[in-house]
């Protein structure tokens, strides 16, 4: 299983992307983010059933989080071609419609496998999700089974006790006050 990552530098990666107006491809390195938030997941499969609601529900929040200075970048082993096709398909036929971030291809396996999320016999990601600060330190990892969606409301939770400079307890909201101010 992965190796605790929290509190290290992101392995660096660079992957080709379906745009997410599901017209166009590009590449994306992690370099790209500096400066800014990144909320990086990974997701098992193209059109598969749990990871639409998660992947819609993240470009639905987008706005939420570009307001917290925090880019998204989904990931999975397909490639660049299928990214876009679902995109372009409709949502009532299991596609995505277009999103509000990329999907990046990680053909070869290499991320999913540096970030400790690639489940080698079937050769798909888990359902990993990491938040990595500005200087490119992994703040936050989970790791879930494939047969369980992630919540955005707890992403945006974890992020904004993240940047909000104090120690915050469970269920921590922005406004509450910090055990400890850093």
């Amino acid at each position: 299983m992965a190796d605790r990552l929290v509190g290290r530098p992101a392995p660096d990666f660079t992957m080709e992307t379906a745009t997410g107006d599901g017209k166009g491809f590009g590449t994306v390195s992690l370099s790209d983010y500096r400066g800014k938030w990144l909320v990086l997941f990974f997701y098992p499969l193209d059109f598969t059933f749990v990871c639409p609601t998660e992947i819609t529900a993240l470009s639905l929040a987008a706005e939420e989080f570009k307001k917290l200075n925090t880019e998204i970048l989904g990931v999975s082993v397909d490639s660049k071609h299928s990214h876009r096709a679902w995109i372009n398909t409709p949502v009532a036929d299991n596609g995505l419609g277009t999103l509000n971030f990329p999907l990046a291809a990680d053909l070869t396996k290499k991320v999913a496998s540096d970030y400790g999320v690639l489940i080698e016999e079937e050769g798909v990601a888990l359902r990993g999700l990491f938040i990595i600060d500005p200087q490119g330190e992994i703040k936050y990892q989970v790791v879930n089974h494939n047969d369980v969606g992630r919540s955005v409301d707890e992403t945006l939770r974890v992020l904004q006790a993240l940047q909000s400079g104090g120690l915050c307890p469970m269920n921590w909201r922005p406004g509450e006050q910090h055990l400890v101010e850093k």
